[in-house]
């Protein structure tokens, strides 16, 4: 079978997939940008402020990537239903999505508003003073956004379950912009300190989560949701979602508390470590964009099909979206090795921190070419079919043993010192590939059709 060519009367041409994966792809730069430019802007401010930012930022991607699990978990449910020509059983899908998704987000921010400086201290241990009260005021309050990040995931994820991904896009362009013309006028007009990030950021996230939900209030929205502040769960559905989107939740969820506690570990090397593996990170990142993006699209594209009962057609588009993530990697990440000098000019580091951080970003562009679409882009064919589960358990179990476990043994057992974290997310790669090629073989994820 040609890849290239979308045989006749499947449910994604070339052209569909094109309209559904380039408006992912802006919105996602659109989101890593925004982190570029405020770790750019906060970077003004010192390296204690640049390090107190992003040890918080860690904390917060924990809170945001499990709620897009959650998201996701209904999207899948949704689209099975669609692909199954069921539109008021994907409808109620939705309807459960967005109101669990505000109702527990709303809980987890009150946690982490009145444990922020217990979570601190057990996540990041012992952290120089200055870079602690950045930490503290930064994350008290971007805190108050957590339950905007949910609902605007839910709803994003409800359009692209329709194949309907501009409208999220446009949506995160005007918040996008908003946000860092706001971060710009509070640090280097106003003269604020990290408050000048955090607050801008939480009125934009409140604007996409309000937007967001205007429009899947509207009734001619063919997965719209029901204009009414009373809900009764329907625990069927519910638990359909659940079933997917918790696996993935814990799966996300852990993996960054796994992160932070690797970053736990590159504190004790000091500031320069922190600030060095900080912006490694926030430039590192663009080299497995058109991935992320990808991933999204794919798992809606493969719960249409698994909804229909047509696994020819998921494992048809497994294979073209994992060649796509691949030539796209490679584009991307030739143009990141080229403008690398002029990035980190931006950034105003020391030459030893600059240096560190060019080791960091090479490598993890290499490796973002040659191994991460497998590892990463094949689970989420896994996910679309409703196999989310064995995806957890194979994820965590990789992540302890190698992410975690080796990043002590590497960087500080054998002296590698910070770059011995990112050996071991290197080794973790390729194990979780390794696996996942194996069960995708064996077939055992087409047993998993959630409705």
């Amino acid at each position: 079978m040609n890849i290239f060519k979308t045989p006749e009367g499947y449910l994604f041409s070339n052209k569909a997939l094109f309209y559904l994966f380039i408006p992912l792809l802006i919105e996602q730069a659109l989101e890593f940008f925004v982190g570029l430019a405020d770790s750019i802007m906060v970077a003004s401010l010192g390296e204690a402020a640049i390090s107190g930012v992003s040890l918080v930022d860690f904390l917060m991607q924990l809170l945001i990537f499990s709620f897009s699990a959650l998201a996701t978990g209904g999207a899948v449910i949704a689209g099975q239903y669609l692909g199954d020509n069921n539109v008021e059983k994907a409808r109620d899908a939705s309807n459960q999505l967005v109101w669990f998704s505000g109702l527990s987000s709303t809980l987890f921010m009150i946690v982490v508003l009145f444990a922020r400086y217990l979570l601190i201290g057990i996540l990041f241990g012992q952290i120089e003073a200055d870079v602690w009260m950045n930490a503290d005021i930064y994350l008290l309050i971007v805190a108050f956004s957590i339950p905007f990040i949910a609902v605007y995931n839910a709803g994003a994820a409800i359009f692209r379950t329709t194949n309907d991904a501009y409208l999220p896009m446009r949506i995160m362009i005007v918040c996008d912009i908003l946000n860092v013309i706001g971060n710009a006028f509070c640090i280097y007009y106003l003269g604020w300190g990290v408050e000048g990030v955090a607050i801008p950021t939480v009125i934009s996230r409140f604007l996409s989560a309000a937007v967001i939900l205007y429009f899947v209030l509207d009734k001619d929205y063919i997965l719209h949701i029901k204009r009414t502040l009373k809900h009764k769960f329907d625990l069927v559905i519910l638990k359909n979602v659940l079933n997917v989107g918790i696996p993935y939740g814990i799966e996300n969820g852990l993996f960054q508390l796994g992160r932070i506690l690797v970053l736990s570990l590159v504190s004790t090397f000091g500031t320069m470590a922190i600030a060095a593996n900080s912006v490694g990170y926030a430039i590192g990142i663009f080299s497995v964009l058109p991935g992320f993006a990808i991933n999204l699209g794919l798992t809606a594209v493969i719960s249409r099909c698994v909804g229909a009962n047509d696994y020819e057609q998921a494992r048809y588009y497994n294979k073209k979206c994992i060649l796509i993530v691949f030539i796209s990697h490679v584009i991307i990440n030739i143009a990141i090795f080229a403008l690398l000098p002029f990035i980190l000019d931006i950034y105003q580091l020391s030459a030893q921190t600059a240096a560190m951080t060019t080791e960091m970003v090479i490598w993890h562009g290499i490796f973002a070419i040659i191994i991460w679409p497998i590892a990463f882009t094949l689970p989420s064919t896994f996910r679309g079919a409703g196999d989310s589960k064995s995806v957890m358990y194979i994820s965590l179990a990789v992540m302890f043993t190698c992410r975690i476990a080796l990043s002590y043994v590497i960087a500080d057992w054998m002296g590698v010192g910070v770059f011995g974290t990112w050996i071991a997310m290197f080794v973790d790669w390729y194990v979780r590939a390794g696996i996942y090629v194996y069960r995708y073989f064996s077939g055992k994820w087409t047993e998993y059709r959630a409705v």
